[in-house]
């Protein structure tokens, strides 16, 4: 297994460190417009076991609402998108999670189906609008997720007694979320000291407002990014299935390597419109 992680972790290495840093960002787009199609594919197979015709044409059809508002040529209909996206996340996303595994599949279905057309779409636009801000902008936006995760991974391990959500992910504690948290403390911080104001989100931040509304910005997305990966991990509970799909060998699917991100990078977007 481990072989067949590292061998998968190269190939999209090979494909995305070129694509990040020596070709023009179009190709950027189109790598994350691949992730967000394959995200969606894999997302309708978890809402509809078994309907596979329906998962292409679910992927097809969030294709088609990205085209549709890229051809809007009106930024107002995306970041329309994005505030709906953000506003589920805040205030939909919390209560779903508490109800654990007291839901079915079958009744939220159409729920869940509506839900993914709007916040599969708004991360890629979130993307999209980041990159333009700037590269070094959109990698540490990311990189904060990442950071979480590996912070609570290690974290967790060496300290983690009480679940966060045990009927969700058991695997997950208290102590490897406040961990992840104090890591990106760190992260965030060290980005702003020694990286220059505007090219990243934290040190913009910190220069508008100061290094407290900075950190409680952070603890904001670091929740949000827990979110994310709670509310895939109920999903796929709840279709009864471990991964999202196979699509990564050694590694599960796309949805669940991207769950984290999917709730953090809209948010992110509309809080540099908001400064």
């Amino acid at each position: 297994m481990l072989k067949t992680r590292m061998i998968t972790a190269t190939v999209l290495l090979a494909v995305l460190l070129p694509t990040l840093f020596l070709l023009p960002p179009i190709y950027l787009s189109g790598f994350f417009l691949l992730a967000v199609i394959a995200s969606s594919w894999e997302w309708s197979r978890l809402i509809a076991p078994g309907a596979n015709k329906s998962a292409v044409m679910y992927a097809i059809l969030c294709l088609a609402i990205i085209f549709a508002l890229l051809g809007l040529s009106d930024p107002v209909w995306q970041f329309a998108l994005l505030s709906m996206s953000v506003m589920f996340w805040i205030f939909n996303a919390p209560f779903i999670l508490a109800r654990g595994m007291n839901m079915s599949i079958a009744k939220w279905r159409y729920f869940y189906g509506i839900l993914g057309l709007i916040v599969l779409p708004a991360t890629w636009f979130a993307l999209i609008f980041l990159r333009e801000i700037g590269l070094i902008f959109m990698l540490t936006t990311m990189a904060l997720v990442w950071v979480a995760d590996i912070g609570a991974y290690f974290v967790g391990k060496a300290f983690g007694k009480r679940r966060l959500a045990p009927e969700i992910s058991p695997g997950k504690s208290i102590e490897g979320a406040l961990g992840g948290l104090m890591l990106c403390y760190v992260f965030a911080g060290l980005c702003t000291f020694y990286l220059a104001p505007t090219v990243t989100l934290f040190g913009v931040w910190t220069y508008r407002f100061g290094w407290l509304p900075m950190f409680l910005m952070v603890t904001a997305l670091t929740f949000l990014s827990i979110f994310g990966d709670l509310f895939e991990s109920q999903l796929k509970r709840l279709a009864g299935v471990k991964d999202s799909s196979h699509l990564l060998p050694g590694h599960g699917g796309v949805l669940d390597r991207v769950d984290a991100l999917i709730p953090v990078m809209p948010i992110a977007v509309l809080l540099v419109g908001f400064l």
